[in-house]
């Protein structure tokens, strides 16, 4: 049964590490996107380092290390994405290039954001649920990757395991909530 209770969990929780490290997919974006304005204002040059990330604040530093041939680069984040499933950072061309991810697109990659390279402490959890039955942690889970969060699953010490979203930036919170009622999430619980 322990055994049991291990394997759901680390089901469960894959990509969950540490509130600002992240393992999972890395994508390139340029091409029609070049001279466009990015989320936070700035004009896109996909020959300069850059990223885009769902909820990491803008000015953000990141350390991303491509986890299949060892090649590290820090970027910036100015843009929001990527808004494919299973991904966690969209990278300039230029990015990808030196990460040695161009010709296969995506990479396999950890993100570390750098303390103190922006407001950090300006970041929200939302707590959508917290339930005693695996199944239905994994069906929310599942539900809201399908509508474009990166959910978290936490396992509590009395046996219940929480779905939040983390990182999301204070300013954003309440939309997030509201988004999340659309989507019949009863009482999201923001945690500061």
């Amino acid at each position: 049964m322990k055994y049991l209770h291990l394997l759901i969990w680390a089901l469960l929780s894959v990509g969950s590490l540490s509130a600002f490290e992240e393992v999972g997919l890395a994508s390139w974006y340029g091409g029609k996107f070049q001279g466009r304005k990015t989320a936070n204002g700035e004009i896109f040059d996909t020959y300069k380092i850059s990223a885009a990330h769902k909820t990491l604040p803008f000015g953000t530093i990141v350390s991303v290390e491509n986890l299949e041939n060892g090649k590290k680069l820090d970027v910036r984040v100015n843009d929001r994405g990527p808004y494919i499933q299973g991904r966690i950072i969209d990278l300039s061309y230029a990015a990808a290039k030196e990460l040695g991810i161009l010709n296969q697109g995506i990479a396999k990659v950890k993100i570390t954001a750098k303390p103190g390279t922006a407001e950090l402490a300006s970041l929200a959890t939302i707590q959508v649920g917290a339930f005693k039955n695996i199944a239905y942690a994994k069906k929310m889970k599942d539900m809201l990757t399908e509508a474009g969060f990166t959910p978290y699953a936490i396992m509590t010490t009395s046996g219940l395991v929480r779905i939040e979203i983390k990182n999301v930036p204070k300013k954003e919170a309440e939309a997030t909530v509201r988004q999340l009622k659309a989507l019949g999430i009863q009482n999201p619980l923001i945690k500061t």
